[in-house]
């Protein structure tokens, strides 16, 4: 039995693009899709005159914030999703080493990219890049292209 298909999404363009690529693939190869949004919360938060540990109420209404962005972003792709066997999973976590986990029996881990090159891009493309060296499963990195006039 096959685990279909792991895409991490974080809201981002990137991500959204990332995502209708892996629907259309999920569809081609009739398996399921798993949608994956990491969050890592802080622990610490800033409180007026220094930080403070973060309290429980803080910590669920920020898991509620990553599952309601996990929900927009798979709203604003719908139609891609329509008649797809989906599963939306918020993992608590570093995004490179939650995705590689839950692409273990994967068939296949979709992610996308920012869009930034020189510096920015080896800072904030390090997620795809650690998932395709290290990923249990073949990868696919959808690149972001900006939208032009």
């Amino acid at each position: 039995m096959t685990r279909g298909i792991v895409v991490g999404v974080d809201g981002s363009e990137g991500s959204k693009r990332a995502l209708e690529w892996a629907a259309g693939e999920a569809r081609l190869r009739a398996v399921p899709l798993e949608v994956v949004l990491v969050w890592l919360p802080s622990v610490l938060i800033y409180a007026g005159a220094g930080w403070s540990a973060a309290d429980n109420d803080t910590f669920e209404g920020l898991l509620e914030s990553a599952r309601e962005r996990l929900e927009r972003t798979c709203e604003s792709v719908a139609p891609a999703l329509d008649g797809l066997e989906v599963k939306r999973t918020v993992v608590e976590g570093t995004a490179a080493r939650a995705l590689m986990d839950a692409a273990v029996d994967a068939d296949l881990l979709v992610v996308g990219t920012r869009g930034h090159g020189g510096f920015a891009g080896l800072l904030l493309g390090s997620v795809s890049a650690q998932c395709a060296h290290h990923s249990p499963c073949p990868v696919v990195i959808v690149p972001h292209h900006e939208k032009t006039g």
